[in-house]
């Protein structure tokens, strides 16, 4: 199916789950993720009117880099090693993984400007997952008010692969009142407004739990072809 009539499909299904919790589908930035497909298939996204792409290696986003250069907005999803920092920070607008002090400081150090970063959160706690325990998060925020070029935008998760709705609200609604707590502070370095969370399987109820950006691969490009 061409990502056209996909994305139809999809921008069909955020607008129900907003309806149901009463919030404008303006709110939600949709991030195609496309680590699994063609550069071909990306272009297919962007001439679809998709603006943002979602990549989670950097060997997948230089790739497709080269051929769609600024044309989209380019979202680093996956986990981030250190060394490969300076090969993707003057291409990217957003970093959806920040978890740990070494990966602040890198960032920071090769970026020549502000560079947009999420807190990966491991609100699940399952041990196949990146990011910091919820009991982690705001004290690791906290300590980033040295570092001029992060900005703190918002929390990322990542759900169970789980049919159970409970469970997977429940997942999401942690990090929602986890932004709450970090909101309060009133940080100048970390607005934190953003909540990444919900991919193909699980986006409709991620954006009935507050959600702003969603992380859509299968359902959006899918297979290329």
């Amino acid at each position: 199916m061409k990502v056209e009539s996909k994305l139809e499909q999809v921008k069909q299904q955020i607008i129900e789950a907003c309806l149901k919790v009463n919030r404008d589908p303006e709110e939600i930035k949709l991030i195609a993720v496309t680590k699994y497909v063609s550069t071909e298939r990306a272009k297919e996204a962007i001439d679809a009117g998709i603006n943002n792409l979602g990549e989670n290696r950097d060997e997948g986003l230089l790739a497709k880099w080269e051929v769609l250069r600024d044309k989209p907005s380019w979202h680093f999803i996956g986990t981030l090693q250190t060394r490969k920092v300076k090969n993707i920070i003057d291409k990217v607008e957003y970093i959806h993984s920040l978890d740990r002090l070494s990966l602040v400081e890198e960032i920071n150090k090769r970026a020549g400007r502000k560079i947009k970063c999420l807190v990966q959160v491991n609100v699940s706690q399952e041990e196949s997952k990146h990011g910091l325990s919820p009991e982690e998060a705001i004290s690791f925020i906290k300590s980033l008010r040295p570092y001029e070029n992060i900005s703190i935008e918002g929390l990322m998760t990542m759900a169970p692969l789980t049919d159970d709705e409970k469970v997977l609200r429940e997942c999401f609604r942690k990090l929602r009142e986890l932004r709450t707590q970090v909101q309060a502070d009133h940080l100048d370095f970390a607005p934190c407004t953003e909540l990444s969370m919900g991919m193909s399987n699980d986006f409709q109820i991620a954006i009935e739990e507050g959600a702003t950006m969603v992380r859509i691969g299968t359902a959006l490009v899918g297979e290329d072809g």
